[in-house]
């Protein structure tokens, strides 16, 4: 690792140990190589210590109890010295050009703040292409994004201030945690793509986040969330009404299905009220009348 590196690179694990040694050899083979290897071990109770400790001083590890992925991605900002900053899933692989060409891109693109990159799927081992609600855009793409997430950690370089502006990952979140900062970045600044695809995403295994159940719940958080901060345009606000209202009825869907009818009408309710404030304060709060 260099001391004052130009990018810092977090990868947040826990129990990953198969996988693990993929990951940081990955970005161990980068042709750019001004760079500090941050792992955040959350609490890992396999082979997680042993594997991380052969890789001596290439890396620098921090070991917590566990906390969460948002948490890891948190301590490794906070332990970070680079001016830009990039992260790698644990279940996932950089491309070898992965951080020269992100580098490159804010050499010619001083004004942006973050991008992130096109991806190759990987599911059980077998190449598959993402479905048409999975594609990536570039500029602007909050009300894109309100469906659900699509911006990829692995994918992402962004520069240190990023995070003093826009705050750190929610770490009251199990899940949803990228959906809930993207929406608070994009909202108000554009997030650029490189149409290579440069990071290589694995998928299918047991305990992937994304396989959680009950997503939309913590989605109907985070738009609460960004609705809350009265930070949206009225064109944003409104995207973000609709969808709330979206997400809470096949939420609340879902819960009554499963006899949870107190919980379906608590979402149920919440839409409403959302919709109903909107339509009372729009001049109040955006002063259009």
């Amino acid at each position: 690792m260099t001391t004052n590196p130009i990018v810092s690179v977090i990868i947040p694990t826990y129990n990953r140990s198969g996988m693990l040694t993929e990951a940081i050899d990955s970005v161990l083979a980068q042709d750019f190589t001004d760079f500090e290897l941050i792992v955040v071990d959350d609490g890992s109770t396999d082979d997680t210590p042993r594997i991380l400790k052969a890789y001596g001083a290439k890396i620098k590890v921090i070991a917590q109890r566990s906390a969460g992925v948002s948490a890891a991605r948190n301590r490794g900002i906070a332990a970070s010295s680079g001016r830009f900053i990039a992260f790698l899933d644990s279940d996932d692989l950089w491309l070898p050009n992965k951080l020269t060409i992100q580098i490159d891109f804010f050499k010619t693109t001083p004004a942006a703040l973050i991008c992130q990159t096109e991806e190759i799927w990987v599911r059980n081992g077998v190449r598959v292409n993402p479905k048409e609600r999975h594609r990536k855009y570039s500029g602007m793409i909050f009300e894109r994004s309100l469906a659900l997430c699509l911006v990829s950690p692995s994918a992402v370089m962004a520069r240190r201030s990023l995070f003093g502006q826009f705050g750190l990952f929610d770490e009251s979140l199990p899940a949803c945690e990228d959906y809930d900062m993207w929406l608070r970045v994009s909202c108000r600044c554009p997030i650029y793509l490189i149409k290579s695809p440069l990071i290589i995403k694995r998928g299918g295994h047991a305990d992937q986040l994304s396989r959680r159940p009950a997503l939309d719940k913590y989605r109907i958080q985070a738009i609460k969330k960004i609705l809350d901060s009265r930070v949206l345009s009225v064109d944003q606000y409104q995207a973000g009404i609709h969808m709330l209202q979206q997400k809470c009825a096949l939420y609340a869907a879902g819960c009554r299905k499963r006899g949870r009818t107190d919980e379906a009408e608590f979402y149920n309710a919440l839409a409403e009220k959302y919709a109903l404030h909107f339509k009372k304060n729009t001049c109040f709060y955006f002063s259009i009348c």
